[in-house]
């Protein structure tokens, strides 16, 4: 074990209290830990100024070497302070501590010379300085690094102890003077060379005590680097797993199920995207490996098709289906477009909610087991140990990242292989996202809207001008077309989202009275059966405008709506945003997305629905998302499953860097896919370090 591996408690400056709050509040339980604990950002402290030279000119911080001429306690109590009067020959300035009056004091010495750093101020024509930086000349010299120095994470309990960024940085300097010498290269000696990698212990020592912006841009090259090709190594391990076990199902007959839907059942002509992506997954299925393939498309661009189309596939060759969807909404609207698809056609398809009466739940359960269904449509309830197919071959799951690792994988494990998988999301991925989350994956993505769509229009407006909104509304419903009115939902338990709804749901109410105009309200709370009623109202066209939380994000189609009202918009996300804007915009007539909001918005608020208005490009506006809000807050990383524990790489700034990582190791992995070789060994050791997926799971333990 290296000693880099020991308890944090051994560094010297921490005793036990401290290395208790350092694992509670950073994770920072080992000497390797901390070492890993990088600067959020650097203040150049290159710079020595003259104290004559220093002005009220807006520098943010200073930094000059002085001599203490005279020490002075003025006050007592609360108003307690120590006054430090230092020379530099140019001219004189005043240090004051209001805290830490005795400690500072048994510090400082008259007489020696010393470097302070702080925030300047001007009062009366001197410099003065509150609570600086100061350290003796001597002590300075000693410290590692050049002019820039590292400001580090911390938190209000630790700054208690004195390990706010300052005490970090102390720690780290003990840290490198006493353990630094034990780093080892994580990298073989030929990678890094054909790479142009800066070594493994210049890296860490630039990233904490940088020698100059080159130097410190080449440590951050190394550190992404690293992290991010362990990460692409396990992935694509996965991958080149899954293709050498040759255990997949193969379907190769092309039958009466798939031909008679082509060719007398298509609603409309496929475009050439999905026309593309059929023959991916049907070349997948004939492959004799297991399909595992993403399937990215913006709402509307027919990916619910294509997958009928595949299940259409499976059902020629003798295998069931099933099509999981994260609500009831979605699932029986699945159920009811497919149904109407494929009436008369002998495809069997039926529908299990967890609102499914029990008799209509044991028919269908015997009809499953017996084989005389082809495709089970339904919720999570598929996952119920209850349900059990006579042979399925081919699984779909609609907007998957809603679903957890666990609860996907056991679908998987009822049949005696795996079946084909295809996994569907509306909310475009971002490249590097992909690459890294989904990199196991094969991706394809439809890109295209059916003809005859036109561009939803989108515009933002504050709450001064809702009357426009109002008089919009009315124009389109007196024109035969309906609104949404949606309102957000943080969390189910947040009553006041829930009042907001109610409030908004009566204030509608009054603005579009019966009986010329009909309102209805729609939230997750409400029972499945009044969801439906509420739905169907909508649907048929009795229900002019639908107020509703979120919860119509997923699953509600109806294309004779035309408008769309976000309220409160600043509190979406992008990726949810472009989902409701995805609600409207479904038949041949114009639609519009409206984006109400408050008038004070922060900057990245403001730009979200700026880029709203913008864009309907979903993947452009997920980059953006990205960018905006980071990759954890974007994919709920529980539900993705991989923890993305990055310590330096963003993926949100570092595309090419993921892309280099992910060459590197395709590179690696075609010449030695169980990285065995002795050479590789490093390689081996950091693709385990980052082995901390979960779509491999023991599936003997999943009851």
């Amino acid at each position: 074990m290296s000693p880099l591996d020991n308890d944090i408690k051994f560094l010297a400056g921490v005793d036990e209290r401290r290395a208790t709050l350092l694992g509670k509040e950073l994770g920072v339980h080992t000497l390797r830990d901390l070492l890993y604990h990088f600067p959020r950002r650097y203040i150049d402290r290159s710079k020595i100024y003259r104290i004559g030279d220093i002005r009220d000119d807006g520098v943010a911080w200073v930094q000059f070497r002085a001599r203490i001429d005279g020490l002075s306690i003025l006050g007592a109590g609360h108003k307690k302070r120590l006054v430090a009067e230092v020379s530099d020959g140019s001219g004189h300035a005043q240090l004051v501590w209001f805290q830490g009056v005795d400690w500072m004091m048994k510090r400082l010495e008259r007489g020696r010379e010393y470097i302070v750093f702080g925030k300047p101020t001007i009062f009366n024509g001197e410099l003065d300085i509150v609570h600086p930086e100061i350290e003796s000349t001597l002590a300075a010299q000693e410290k590692p690094g050049g002019g820039m120095q590292g400001v580090y994470g911390s938190t209000e309990k630790l700054g208690a102890v004195q390990l706010g960024a300052k005490g970090i940085y102390a720690l780290v300097c003990n840290l490198w003077r006493d353990f630094g010498k034990f780093v080892e290269e994580g990298l073989p000696e030929w990678f890094v060379k054909a790479n142009r990698l800066m070594p493994l212990r210049e890296a860490l020592y630039n990233i904490h005590f940088p020698q100059s912006e080159q130097m410190l841009k080449a440590a951050r090259y190394r550190l992404k680097f690293e992290e991010l090709l362990g990460v692409q190594l396990d992935v694509l391990s996965h991958r080149s797993g899954r293709m050498a076990r040759g255990d997949g199902f193969v379907m190769g007959r092309v039958g009466e199920l798939f031909n008679g839907f082509f060719n007398e059942r298509l609603p409309f002509e496929l475009t050439g995207a999905q026309k593309r992506v059929v023959k991916e997954i049907r070349r997948d299925m004939v492959s004799g490996c297991q399909m595992n393939r993403l399937l990215q498309g913006d709402v509307g661009s027919g990916k619910t098709l294509v997958a009928l189309m595949a299940s259409l596939l499976a059902a020629d060759n003798g295998f069931q289906s099933c099509l999981m969807a994260p609500t009831e909404i979605l699932a029986r609207q699945h159920y009811a477009s497919v149904s109407g698809m494929t009436e008369g056609l002998g495809f069997r398809v039926a529908v299990l909610t967890g609102a499914t009466r029990k008799r209509e739940r044991d028919r269908i359960l015997a009809q499953l087991e017996q084989g005389e269904i082809d495709l089970l449509i339904g919720t999570h309830a598929l996952l119920e140990q209850r349900v059990a197919f006579a042979n399925l071959g081919f699984v779909t799951i609609d907007e998957q990242h809603r679903f957890g690792v666990e609860q996907r994988a056991r679908l998987w494990t009822k049949n005696r292989s795996r079946p084909h998988i295809l996994v569907m999301t509306a909310t475009p991925i971002p490249r590097t996202l992909a690459m890294t989350l989904y990199g196991d994956l094969d991706a394809s993505a439809i890109d295209e809207l059916p003809p005859g769509r036109k561009p939803i229009k989108t515009i933002h407006f504050r709450e001064a001008e809702r009357l426009r909104v109002f008089g919009a509304m009315r124009r389109e419903i007196k024109l035969g077309r309906q609104a949404y009115v949606v309102y957000p939902l943080i969390r189910e338990s947040e009553k006041m989202d829930y009042q907001n709804l109610y409030d908004g749901f009566e204030y509608i109410s009054q603005e579009f009275p019966l009986p010329e105009y009909h309102v209805v309200a729609l939230h997750g709370k409400m029972s499945g059966d009044d969801k439906t009623e509420v739905m169907r109202m909508f649907k048929e066209g009795v229900a002019h405008i639908l107020v509703a939380t979120s919860v119509i994000e997923v699953g509600v189609d109806v294309p004779n709506a035309s408008v769309m009202v976000i309220e409160s918009a600043e509190r979406f996300g992008l990726s949810q945003l472009h989902q409701l804007r995805g609600r409207v915009g479904r038949g041949a007539e114009q639609s519009y997305c409206i984006l109400m909001s408050g008038d004070k918005l922060s900057r990245e608020a403001r730009s979200r629905l700026e880029a709203m208005v913008e864009t309907n490009d979903g993947f452009r506006l997920a980059e953006l998302d990205l960018k905006l809000r980071g990759a954890g807050d974007i994919t709920g990383t529980q539900q993705s499953g991989m923890a993305i524990d990055l310590k330096i790489a963003d993926l949100g700034q570092d595309g090419r860097i993921v892309e280099a990582a992910r060459a590197a190791a395709m590179g690696i992995l075609e010449a030695d896919p169980l990285l065995a070789s002795p050479e590789n060994l490093l390689l081996r050791q950091l693709r385990e370090r980052y082995s901390n997926r979960t779509e491999e799971i023991d599936f003997s333990q999943i009851s």
